[in-house]
């Protein structure tokens, strides 16, 4: 049979086989470009130069005659010619460069600005020498007609200017700016004299700056062009470091003031923002008159009529609220306040449909302004609580914070989740008001969002737990519940991403979890989960942050079951796992054990499937084993774990014999030498291994102090339990001994010492036996008390019966702890429980047969008929 061929309809008309050839061209007219960039062997020749030449010839000569990328390549090799041959270099190399640079282009430009200040900062040659021979070309190409080939020289000539003497900036740089500063000079060159000036400023002393600096200062903020008055203003503020307060006072804050009302909006943005930086330098009295109206100008227009400052001032709000907090009136602090709150909602769309400054429809532009005003208020938040006082927290600020972390755009829910751990820091002991916003960020639908309030999270979870405690408790530990469904939602939500590095940082902040919640709401909820990571996640930094963190579990887990029964899958799952990739995986969880436990536990677990691995069929674990014995061997401590030292001895012999892969081979034998140089420690101290057996002993102390824990909290569970169902027996006695008061005292009436014959002698006998079993069997004493009837010497037992009774009655709770504390009780009740199993009992009952029984039958009989009189005389 021949195969069965699907043929599609095609269409062959005119039209649709020129679309074919056009779509040929086109490709013919991709491969074209290929085919240009192939150098023709003219050109090859001139690209070539002679092999024999040196390193300052062949510069010399790439510059004099070779091609522009060749010349750019001497240029950025620079550094390199001035480490190794500085004077030939200065004597022809950089000659050659000065001259090139008149006509280079735009990237030999900035390839040259570069290698100058690399030249500079590798303090290749002296500072006079940089100054003679590199000053003079940086100045020359300051005013370069390209804007960018510019300001790369300017931030050179900036980075010399710290390095400069004084005495050489004044004649390079200084005298010749007052030229330069002229309003007949150009706007590039004005530009560049307000940078310098300000570079300047720490420089000189301030009556230098007041007589030379200072006049060119004020020309160029009042120069004709908004662009030098913008960048001079934003100089002042170093300006005014360098001069100091009083200067700043009297020439400083006029020529702010005046560029505040400004009719350019860029320069009035320059002139806020100085003045908030330059806060700190104003006194009381200059806050007070001449900023704060100021500032409430730039408020009050904000909305009205310069929205181009609403950005900035959203941004500085929070350190101006700060710096003039003191001078604040009540009535300007709610101001102020309320002014916060409508930045921080600006552009949300409210309830009746309208923004908050009434306007209908946004722009894209627009929404993106207030997008950033938002954020700005979100990055504000700590300091705007400083400004409202924590304690005014939940009644000022709590509102506005849940807007910002439920805001509908992610920037601004990132800027929050950044400032999220300030806030309670902030808040300190009410940070429990702050629970839902914290979960509501755990659950947020960008990752983002989650990776920024990650970086935080161990210190957040710290304060959520221990922060709260001044308010009681119960808010602390209601909290928890909706906490952890968080968290496992954020883990599986990262874990279903392709971001795999939020994944491993969160991953590795959740090994704070045992110093938050329970053991067992770890071990639920989490440890599994990350053992399931380690066994099905494809990416190896996730795989082993989640094996570290499952270490940490494992470290702080406070039950034996459920310790060994992690150890038993690690070792299944892993060690044993049919992967090779698992039992890779199980190397680097045996590295974290080494790392985080004890020496002594890692060998009663580990060490023995680690040294299983020897034989396994894949290289690469074997290889990994290798690398991972000296580790293993430093576990070990002589004598108590020589039978593991002579187990890890063979394991070697074996590979060095058996091995048949060449790199696992060799590096066995690498092993092989670093061991054999390796010293054990043996049990006692020495003094080269001092502090790392401090460490390991203080691990072995908190291992067993975490047993002794988990055997105390069992104790204290049967000691409640055995408690409870005392006192149900205890109201059951006291029910039938009201019942069988009566048999109780027809029996001591009738019973006279002495009198053993007879029927009454018989009803007297009956009567007894049943006041015996309704006094003691029906309290149902605890099998520990069981030996009380079999003890050799009867009348004493049958007096400790009568005593124990009346203890019981006249105090049930204290007199009880007393029996129970001694050693023959204790003894028995620790066999009882189930954790060790003692013979005596079992025996005891072996012992006491029926013979003994009927040889003491009488003696018995009286001996309980005493008993019932003194209890009864002492009730």
């Amino acid at each position: 049979m021949h195969p069965i061929i699907f043929f599609s309809k095609m269409d062959f008309s005119q039209s649709n086989l020129f679309g074919y050839i056009e779509d040929l061209q086109e490709l013919t007219i991709i491969e074209r470009p290929v085919r240009r960039s192939l150098k023709t062997p003219e050109e090859i020749e001139r690209l070539t130069v002679d092999e024999e030449l040196g390193d300052i010839e062949r510069a010399v000569y790439l510059l004099s005659s070779g091609q522009d990328i060749q010349g750019t390549s001497v240029v950025a090799n620079l550094p390199v010619l001035m480490r190794q041959n500085p004077a030939e270099t200065l004597r022809r190399v950089l000659p050659k460069i000065r001259e090139v640079l008149h006509v280079a282009g735009v990237e030999m430009q900035l390839t040259a600005a570069v290698s100058f200040l690399t030249v500079l900062q590798e303090e290749s040659v002296s500072i006079h020498t940089y100054s003679h021979s590199f000053l003079h070309i940086i100045l020359q190409h300051l005013e370069h007609r390209d804007a960018g080939v510019s300001n790369a020289w300017l931030e050179t000539l900036l980075a010399v200017i710290e390095a400069l003497p004084k005495e050489t900036v004044r004649h390079e740089i200084l005298n010749p700016l007052v030229s330069k500063a002229q309003l007949s000079q150009s706007l590039q060159s004005r530009l560049v004299s307000c940078k310098i000036m300000g570079k300047l400023a720490n420089k000189f002393e301030a009556h230098i700056m007041k007589r030379e600096i200072l006049p060119l200062v004020k020309s160029l903020c009042q120069d004709v062009e908004y662009e030098v008055r913008t960048c001079m203003c934003r100089q002042l503020e170093h300006i005014a470091q360098g001069i100091g307060t009083e200067l700043t006072k009297t020439v400083v804050l006029p020529e702010l003031v005046e560029l505040a009302r400004d009719e350019s909006s860029s320069v009035r943005l320059a002139a806020f923002e100085t003045l908030v930086n330059l806060l700190e330098m104003f006194d009381a009295d200059d806050r007070s008159q001449t900023v704060l109206p100021l500032v409430k100008s730039f408020c009050e227009k904000s909305f009205k009529s310069d929205e181009s400052i609403l950005i900035s001032l959203s941004f500085h709000l929070g350190k101006l609220c700060n710096g003039l907090y003191g001078i604040f009136t009540p009535e300007q602090h709610l101001r102020f306040l309320e002014f916060y709150k409508k930045l921080s909602t600006l552009g949300l769309q409210q309830e009746n449909g309208h923004n908050d400054n009434q306007l209908q429809l946004q722009t894209l532009e627009q929404e993106k302004k207030y997008i950033s005003v938002r954020k700005n208020c979100a990055y504000n938040f700590p300091a705007m609580i400083v400004f409202v006082d924590p304690k005014n927290f939940h009644l000022e600020l709590y509102s506005i914070f849940f807007c910002l972390c439920h805001d509908p755009e992610v920037p601004v829910r990132y800027t929050m989740a950044i400032s999220f751990y300030e806030v309670a820091k902030l808040l300190n002991s009410g940070v429990y008001t702050i629970h839902k916003e914290l979960v509501t960020l755990l659950q947020d639908e960008s990752l983002e969002v989650l990776d920024a309030l990650v970086g935080h999270l161990p210190e957040i979870l710290e304060l959520m737990a221990n922060g709260g405690e001044n308010s009681g408790s119960e808010s602390k530990l209601l909290s928890i519940p909706d906490l952890i469904p968080a968290l496992t939602t954020a883990e599986q939500r990262a874990a279903t991403s392709l971001k795999w590095r939020t994944h491993e940082k969160l991953l590795q902040k959740y090994a704070c979890l045992p110093h938050i919640i329970s053991s067992d709401q770890i071990y639920y909820r989490f440890l599994h989960r990350m053992l399931t990571i380690i066994l099905t996640n494809n990416v190896l930094p996730v795989q082993k942050a989640a094996a570290r963190t499952l270490c940490v579990y494992l470290r702080y887990n406070r039950k034996q079951e459920q310790r060994h029964e992690v150890i038993q899958k690690l070792i299944e799952q892993l060690g044993q796992g049919k992967s090779y990739w698992n039992r890779l995986r199980f190397l680097d969880t045996c590295e974290f054990i080494m790392e985080l436990f004890s020496k002594s536990f890692f060998c009663k677990y580990f060490f023995l499937p680690v040294l299983e691995l020897t034989h396994d069929p894949v290289a690469n674990v074997r290889m990994k084993l290798c690398y991972l014995l000296p580790k293993v061997k430093s576990t070990l401590k002589i004598p108590t774990d020589k039978h593991l030292l002579q187990q890890l001895e063979l394991c070697i012999r074996k590979l060095l014999c058996q091995e048949k892969d060449k790199d696992v081979l060799t590096i066995v034998k690498r092993t092989v030498l670093e061991l054999d140089r390796m010293e054990i420690s043996v049990d006692a101290f020495q003094k080269r291994f001092y502090e790392n057996d401090l460490l390991d002993q203080e691990k072995e102390r908190q291992e067993h102090l975490l047993l002794e824990m988990e055997q105390l909290e069992k104790e204290k569970q049967q000691n409640e339990g055995r408690s409870t169902n005392i006192n149900d027996k205890m109201f059951e006695k006291k029910r039938r001994d009201s019942k069988t008061s009566s048999v109780l005292t027809k029996s001591i009436t009738l019973s006279v010492p002495g009198s053993s014959s007879g029927p009454s002698a018989g009803k007297e006998d009956k009567k007894s036996k049943l006041v015996r079993s309704q006094s003691f069997n029906t309290q149902a004493l605890h099998p520990k008390y069981s030996n009380i009837d079999k003890c050799p010497n009867k009348s004493s037992a049958s007096s400790f019966c009568s005593l124990f009774v009346y203890f019981f009655r006249q105090n049930p709770f204290s007199k009880l702890q007393l029996f129970i504390s001694d050693d023959s009780f204790r003894s028995h009740s620790a066999g009882n429980s189930g954790n060790t199993a003692f013979p005596s009992s079992s025996s005891s009952r072996n012992l006491f047969n029926s013979t003994d029984q009927k040889s003491n039958g009488n003696k018995e009989s009286q001996s309980r008929k005493m008993s019932i009189k003194n209890r009864k005389s002492n009730s």
